[in-house]
């Protein structure tokens, strides 16, 4: 005969006594025996609807309920404005054998404040913010705030059509974006712009600009501005810094009725330090590991993340699933993968402690990657997973089940090094230097890639782009055009940090805006123009973007011509419509060069990096040219055209 497994308990008064075991009402929260099993099993991908605090009614009287993980505590409380922050009064009750405490405050409400007191042997007592809470005050205070996420949606039309917009074979241009910093009130003391503020001005700008998405740096709670959020210490909760939760919602939904993707960096790599966060939890290395070799991560002062343990996974995991079900995320960023795949990252022989099996990878961050993934794409189908991996790890965005990391895409960090060298050469020694451009075509089918020009790029005395280019202003500005021309000529969906786009003649600084008066000056406003008008070139030819990840949607024309730093490429999607480019990285006009064309017929000129327009000299070819029957490159048919200086030009034809 079968027994009835005995009904959870539901959630008692603080400081009650647990009475015996009794029904739980269908709409009242709990964290039963199935919970508990899956979270200890490192499965649970829901914990944000169990952990933390949360709007509920119990025996008609309305609160908050309460749950933390602390397994090694045998006291923990919950201080805060509702008992005068006194540490005896509201008691956690131990659930189970799972590590977790919880509890029912009757009378609580939205926008409180509280912590945790957390007491464990060997005389450990601290004062913990919510790990689960989704909001906290704003920076520097630390605590948690109660809070109710609900919210009226307005962007179904997006969710229905986001799965064509993410599409592999779909135009992906990314726009970086630090909110602190995009663009700042216009009066003394120039504070940020709040969510709500920013959304209307974000979204506009994208949609004229044709980016299809933004990428948003961490937005996840973080104390110190100046680490960019990439210090995190709250993994579901928005920064207060800007606002609500709400607010925040109201940012992705007004970009999503924009017809504008969003993108967070999100950073399960480490964790920041502080005592009042993750760290050493309830005594113990709760979250990241005892052993410093392991634990503790040397370039950026923080703790890393404990893979192999259970729970930890469940977090992490739940984090994941959080954004993408809260908040309608399109797609997951993930930092630093490059630290979590090796154990010896950044560290000297000694400082790290082999696997398992001897090595030097970390299997159990592999391990945790591959299940971030598929469960992702389990769920969440028409998002995107993207990986900034610097090193050449292999099968980065191939699936787990023929034995890759899972992710959708993967940052080009060779392509972004070897470009950005190519153009600080001064152009005379550039023909010394063709390999940079060309070796990029022998990998770049190995992954699914995203070309980036990012934040990192624009830090740290490295400087702007504009600066990275050689020569004298005009050269500068020029460069600049052709640079981002041959990013969006290539293989690959791209990415662009903020400021790039107006040609930023400083540095990126994180407590000031960009320099949009920069605007007013014609070259500044002429980038500004290339780069709206490359975006939307890119969208219209499928031929630019529709066989990112298949050979068949490239091919060099030629890439030989190193004396006269002269490189002409194809670009081909499904249909008969090709895009030839053409890109001369000397300050020297050639005039009548003659370039190999894959069809007959009028070749139509449908960009010049060189038109007035964009402050460039107008050298071009007269909108076009006709193919001769005059074999060239490869190529039955050729082209005579007139290539500008430092310029690139692209003609749209058909083969």
């Amino acid at each position: 005969m079968s027994k009835t497994a005995p009904a959870p308990p539901k959630y008692l008064p603080f400081g009650s006594d647990p009475p015996p075991p009794a029904p739980v009402a269908p709409d009242q929260p709990w964290f039963g025996p199935q919970d508990q099993f899956l979270f200890n099993e490192g499965s649970h991908l829901r914990l944000y609807e169990k952990f933390g605090s949360h709007p509920t009614t119990v025996g008609g009287v309305p609160g908050y309920h309460f749950a933390v993980w602390a397994p090694n505590a045998d006291y923990v409380s919950v201080i805060g404005d509702f008992n005068g922050w006194d540490k005896g009064r509201h008691r956690l009750h131990p659930i189970g054998s799972s590590g977790v405490w919880g509890g029912f405050i009757p009378g609580a409400r939205a926008g409180l404040c509280y912590k945790y007191h957390v007491a464990a042997p060997g005389g450990f007592t601290a004062e913990k913010t919510d790990p689960f809470a989704f909001t906290c005050e704003v920076p520097p205070k630390a605590a948690a705030v109660t809070w109710d996420l609900a919210y009226q949606w307005n962007d179904a039309d997006w969710m229905a059509d986001r799965k064509r917009r993410s599409a592999h074979d779909a135009p992906v241009s990314i726009y970086e974006v630090h909110l602190g910093s995009w663009m700042r009130q216009a009066d003394p003391p120039y504070h940020s712009l709040s969510y709500r503020d920013v959304a209307p001005k974000l979204a506009a700008y994208c949609a004229d600009m044709g980016f299809t998405h933004v990428e948003l740096l961490p937005i996840t709670e973080h104390p110190f501005f100046a680490s960019w959020g990439y210090q995190t210490t709250g993994y579901f909760a928005a920064t207060s810094r800007y606002g609500t939760p709400q607010d925040f919602m109201y940012l992705v939904d007004t970009l999503h009725r924009a017809g504008v993707g969003v993108i967070l960096d999100w950073v399960p790599s480490h964790f920041a330090t502080d005592a009042w966060a993750l760290a050493n939890f309830d005594g113990t290395a709760l979250y990241e590991h005892s052993d410093s070799r392991q634990g503790f991560h040397p370039d950026w002062g923080s703790f890393v993340f404990n893979y192999g343990r259970h729970e930890v996974r469940s977090f992490l995991l739940s984090s994941a699933m959080f954004w993408l079900d809260k908040y309608h995320i399109d797609g997951l960023r993930v930092d630093a993968v490059a630290s979590m795949l090796y154990l010896d990252y950044s560290r000297k022989q000694g400082e790290w402690v082999p696997n398992r099996y001897g090595g030097k990878e970390n299997v159990d961050a592999i391990d945790f990657l591959r299940r971030f993934n598929e469960e992702v794409y389990r769920h969440y189908p028409d998002v995107q997973t993207y990986a900034e991996e610097s090193t050449s790890w292999g099968m980065v965005s191939r699936p787990t089940y023929v034995g890759g990391l899972g992710f959708g895409y993967k940052w080009d960090m060779g392509w972004m090094h070897d470009t950005l060298r190519y153009v600080a050469f001064d152009p005379v020694h550039r023909k010394y230097h063709q390999n940079d451009l060309t070796f990029r075509m022998l990998y770049a089918y190995h992954e699914n890639f995203v070309l980036p020009l990012s934040h990192d790029e624009v830090v740290h005395g490295k400087g702007p782009l504009w600066d990275k280019c050689a020569g004298d202003e005009w050269q500068k500005f020029a460069g600049l055009r052709q640079l981002f021309a041959y990013q969006w000529a290539m293989t690959g969906k791209k990415l662009l940090f903020m400021g790039g786009e107006i040609a930023q003649r400083r540095e990126w600084r994180v407590d000031e805006s960009l320099d949009w008066h920069l605007l007013q000056w014609g070259p500044h406003k002429g980038v500004q123009s290339l780069v709206r008008d490359l975006n939307h070139l890119y969208a219209a030819e499928a031929a630019l973007h529709e066989r990112d990840n298949n050979p068949g949607g490239f091919d060099w024309v030629d890439c030989s011509d190193a004396n006269n730093s002269v490189i002409s490429l194809v670009r081909r999607g499904s249909g008969e419509d090709v895009i030839l480019a053409v890109f001369n990285f000397t300050p020297v006009p050639r005039m009548s060069y003659r370039v190999g064309a894959p069809g007959p017929g009028f070749w139509t000129e449908v960009l010049n990096t060189d038109a007035s327009v964009y402050g460039g000299s107008n050298v071009g070819s007269n909108g076009g040219a006709y193919a001769e029957f005059v074999p060239y490159h490869n190529q039955k048919y050729s082209v005579l055209l007139n290539l500008p200086p430092l310029g690139a030009v692209f003609f749209k034809g058909r083969h």
